[in-house]
């Protein structure tokens, strides 16, 4: 599938960043220093700031009936012009990224020279974005030269007007930071084949893994200080959710190449319109069934690339709106808690085609001639800015945890020769002929499927089983939910037959093997159910003190920090804080010296390090042998301490005597509603997280502090949720020191 797929590669997601738990495991910094714009996140820090995006759809990729065009080809779909007012919204709604789908070939010269208008304008939009901070996508888009009926044989013709684009392009912008993302491709497909959006040929998997392959070379020869670490996407054929078209993706050795999926899904609920018998279908319910479906094909994406460590994006997605806004805000949920638990940035899909008479495509979110125009009506759409609204709910849910799910189960499954056979004859499948694509029908009933899993021993492109009745009908498929790799054989479970089935399971009569592509199928059996094992995640063990950088008097102030732990005891951490929207840290480490019996270790950092700005941050220690058992901090010029306010995060953890409780007091309550809930554990990790955007009071900080240690730390919130859960009564904080 992949050159990446058997290699193992160490990142730290942006929160993890914030932490250093992991990366403090993988290396010893050296001495102290500052990082700043220059030091380089990592493809996985990058994915995790993009949060969520937002595609200018049906503008910069709007096309004429002309061979060439000019800059009035933005409006030629019926948007207005792009105007800053218009991405300074979406930044309001709460997108981090805006993807720019661009289409170039009709501002081509002979010599496929870009228009200089044209590429000004396209730069003048990134600029919109940049001005906020965002992420943007550029990409090549609805390029007619790209997706073609002779895709398969057209490398050679294609390849020297590709690489112009991109040349042209990538030098134009080298000078953008890895915010700016390129992407190779839209959906590059065989246009007009009887097989456009799915099972492509070979010949035309290796064009397009060809022209990627040039994509990244070129990019990476740009003399551009961000030429080696810039955020590169790459598509399969017609960037499928299939997995057994995405499966062919030849993703190269490079730590910053993302794959490029577009998921609308499920189909049937989020852009199909009328079934294949022209019925039109009920999106009035986000069923179990749609749930399914959506968990087994972001599943899917998540083993195949992010459990090996390659970042994906999913560049559009949406789900049109049928006047089903409650059902859409469901599906929202379900979509985006899983993609964040997967640590998945999804790009949402806007061409603001309300009212369209295509309905597979009515996906309006946005009113931009609103925006644009200044006309004072409301910006987003109601029904559609639910469905954002409910996404950015998700996104702001401190207990879902980006990337915390990011590894697959462990499955173990039963040897397939133990079950029981309903196929051992070598059958080859070819979906591009007549009656070709499916095994014969074989006998399969619930009784037989029930509490079990279906195995498919294959080679070629991953096959799909489908079930139907004793009359041949409701022809339900299912895609694998695990592929061994290595020995051939996908998993098909009897749950998601189960899910997917829309009658009464007894009803279960046959099951067919078919293909998308070409597929030898050599043994089918059902089997008893696998065994899964969860992976831990690894747990945050950095020790974090709240640092008070306005006590500093004058910048030639230094900030000194006391540990105290075991003499002979290494540790290593930093100083960290937030600038603006980036965490920027000062690394330390050292051994504890053995003063009068005890083990200690100062470490001074220049205040003229930190920049005015910033008023708070942390003092944070990733790794130490011993247990650090305590802790000061004061800000010293030549020596002498310039404040005596210095140690509020003091922590000890040999007994001491607790000093008699402030009164009026509510302790527990950290968000200060007069309430002890779990929202006050919730507001304490917020706290500790981003001290600086979610600030406590000293009111609050002092009913937060409820561990029987002083300061405020995570030990607090856990004895809070604790509360919450009926293991001690509100009534019993503080508890006594430990």
């Amino acid at each position: 599938m992949s050159k990446k797929s058997g290699k193992i590669r160490h990142f730290v997601s942006l929160s993890a960043a914030a932490a250093c738990m992991i990366s403090a495991m993988n290396f010893t910094p050296a001495s102290i220093f500052t990082a700043d714009a220059a030091d380089p996140m990592t493809a996985f820090e990058i994915t995790e700031d993009m949060k969520i995006g937002w595609n200018l759809g049906n503008s910069m990729d709007a096309t004429t009936a002309s061979a060439t065009a000019g800059l009035e080809t933005e409006t030629a779909w019926g948007n207005p012009k792009t105007n800053q007012a218009l991405i300074d919204a979406v930044k309001a709604k709460g997108f981090n990224t805006v993807r720019i789908p661009t289409t170039w070939y009709q501002h081509l010269d002979s010599d496929n020279n870009i228009d200089p208008a044209w590429l000004a304008r396209v730069k003048e939009i990134v600029d919109y974005c940049f001005n906020n901070d965002m992420y943007v996508i550029l990409n090549i888009h609805h390029e007619e030269w790209v997706n073609r009926a002779d895709l398969g044989t057209a490398y050679d013709e294609m390849k020297p007007r590709f690489t112009k684009i991109w040349t042209q392009i990538a030098n134009e912008f080298k000078d953008y930071d890895q915010h700016l993302i390129f992407e190779a491709m839209n959906e590059p497909r065989a246009v007009g084949t009887d097989h456009e959006w799915w099972g492509p040929t070979d010949s035309e998997v290796e064009t397009i893994n060809k022209l990627n392959n040039d994509f990244v070379n070129l990019i990476r020869s740009i003399d551009s200080p961000y030429s080696q670490n810039r955020l590169l996407m790459i598509p399969g054929y017609c960037a499928s959710s299939d997995i057994t078209m995405y499966s062919k993706i030849d993703v190269p050795d490079d730590d910053y190449v993302a794959v490029s999926i577009h998921a609308y899904s499920p189909y049937a609920f989020a852009m199909q319109y009328q079934d294949n018998n022209g019925n039109i279908i009920d999106h009035s319910t986000y069923t179990e069934k749609y749930s399914a479906e959506l968990h087994n094909i972001l599943d899917n994406i998540r083993n195949t690339f992010i459990d090996k460590d390659i970042p994906v994006v999913i560049g559009e997605f949406s789900a049109s709106n049928y006047n089903n806004t409650e059902a859409r805000c469901e599906w929202a949920t379900d979509y985006i808690t899983t993609t964040k638990k997967y640590g998945i940035p999804c790009v949402l899909w806007d061409n603001d085609a309300r009212g369209n008479s295509d309905q597979s495509e009515a996906h309006d979110y946005l009113n931009r001639k609103a925006v644009v125009n200044g006309t004072g009506e409301a910006a987003w759409y109601d029904d559609s800015g639910q469905v954002i609204d409910t996404m950015m709910k998700v996104l702001d849910d401190s207990s879902i945890k980006w990337g915390s799910e990011g590894k697959a189960p462990v499955i173990k499954h039963e040897d397939i020769s133990t079950g029981k056979k309903l196929l051992d004859t070598s059958t080859t499948l070819d979906a591009s002929v007549k009656d070709g694509n499916c095994t014969p029908g074989l006998n399969a009933t619930w009784a037989d499927l029930e509490g079990g899993e279906v195995a498919v021993k294959y080679t070629g492109d991953t096959p799909i089983v489908a079930v139907c009745d004793g009359e041949w009908g409701n022809w339900t498929e299912i895609s694998p939910y695990d592929v061994d790799e290595t020995n051939g054989i996908a998993y098909y479970a009897a749950d998601s037959i189960k899910a997917a089935w829309s009658a009464d399971l007894s009803e279960i009569q046959h099951l067919f093997a078919r293909t998308n592509g070409v597929t030898n199928i050599s043994e089918i059996a059902i089997i008893g159910a696998s065994e899964i094992e969860i992976p831990t995640q690894p747990e945050d063990k950095t020790v974090k003190y709240d640092l008070d950088f306005t006590k500093a008097e004058t910048r030639k102030d230094t900030l000194v920090l006391d540990f105290y732990s075991t003499a002979g005891t290494y540790a290593n951490g930093c100083v960290g804080f937030m600038d603006g929207a980036d965490w920027k840290a000062i690394e330390w480490e050292g051994t504890f010296k053995n003063i009068d019996g005890r083990g200690f270790l100062e470490i001074t950092v220049p205040v003229s390090e930190i920049p005015e700005s910033v008023t708070s941050g942390q003092a944070q220690v990733w790794w130490s042998d011993e247990e650090i058992t305590g802790f000061q901090y004061y800000f010293a010029n030549d020596g002498v301490v310039t404040t005596t306010t210095a140690a509020p995060d003091i922590v000890v953890t040999t007994t001491t005597t607790t000093a008699e409780a402030p009164t009026g007091l509510v302790f527990g309550d950290a968000n200060e509603d007069g309430k002890v809930t779990i929202s006050d554990a919730v507001r304490i990790l917020q706290y500790l997280a981003n001290g600086e955007k979610y600030a406590l009071n000293e009111h609050a900080m002092a009913q937060a502090d409820v561990d029987g240690n002083a300061g405020v730390s995570g030990k607090d919130a856990a004895v809070i949720q604790m509360v919450d859960s009926g293991v001690y009564k509100a009534e019993e904080l503080p508890l006594k020191a430990q």
